[in-house]
């Protein structure tokens, strides 16, 4: 069984046990569900950079990368840095995170908020407004067609914006639906953890205008994201390269200003 196997089987055994604690209609009355939604693809669309910095605190390919600062002081830094929207990873067995983290970034910016998680059921949509997140991820390599229509349409009509991450053409080419907001690419080959950027390169003929796209995974330079918007992207994800410093929030204002400055001397 490969990595992502074990954590949709976990995924589906918290699922399970949380519905069980708390019902569809508790988490609805929570003060964060009627929260207005802040567009993280029209913030995406409005920036120089396009960066969405994310909160990590470790990886299955990465034990360690970040335990030491809180999610409010890496949120505040990422806003200041002047980012477009921030991700958050809630999973705790493989990544460390929570929703509580997803809570306390909300609270602490005026930034989109995207939920990064392991998504496999209406149920964590519904968690994910309750908690202050803008957008929800969805993973094409760990649902079907019919799931990430039945459950894209569930996000868009609690007015959340849906990302779908994709990894290869097949996957594109089958998940593609008006209920998507952003396609995202992802570098990281799934089976090997190896990062390739012309992942991203390659797939950008076959995403449609109509869908913003970001790159995932990989990006470790202004100089990548430089090429890669020679290609269409317009978002970027990027979490480790930041969150594996000392100040992510410094060394998010650092690598856009080098993006600017870059720009300044094309």
């Amino acid at each position: 069984m490969s990595i992502l196997q074990k954590i949709v089987e976990d995924k589906k055994r918290e699922v399970a046990l949380k519905k069980s604690l708390v019902s569809f209609k508790q988490l609805s009355s929570y003060n964060l569900f009627d929260k207005e939604i802040i567009s993280l693809s029209g913030s995406i669309e409005n920036s120089n950079s396009g960066i969405i910095a994310e909160h990590k605190r470790r990886s299955p390919s990465k034990s360690t990368i970040n335990h030491t600062l809180s999610v409010a002081e890496v949120a505040k830094g990422y806003e200041n840095a002047g980012v477009s929207g921030i991700s958050i990873l809630t999973d705790q067995k493989y990544f460390g995170g929570s929703l509580e983290d997803l809570v306390l970034a909300r609270a602490s910016v005026s930034l989109p908020i995207l939920r990064k998680e392991f998504i496999i059921d209406e149920y964590q949509i519904v968690e994910a407004k309750a908690h202050g997140a803008d957008a929800i991820l969805l993973i094409a390599s760990i649902l079907t067609t019919s799931e990430i229509k039945s459950l894209s349409q569930f996000a868009q009509a609690i007015e959340l914006e849906v990302l779908l991450e994709v990894h290869n053409l097949e996957e594109l080419q089958r998940s593609l639906m008006p209920s998507l907001n952003i396609i995202g690419v992802n570098n990281r080959n799934l089976a090997t953890f190896d990062v390739d950027l012309s992942t991203s390169i390659m797939m950008s003929e076959y995403i449609p205008q109509e869908f913003l796209k970001i790159s995932e995974s990989g990006i470790t330079s202004p100089q990548n994201i430089l090429e890669l918007q020679k290609y269409g992207y317009q978002g970027f994800l990027i979490g480790e390269n930041f969150m594996k410093t000392d100040n992510p929030g410094k060394s998010a204002e650092d690598f856009i200003q080098e993006i600017t400055m870059s720009k300044i001397y094309i």
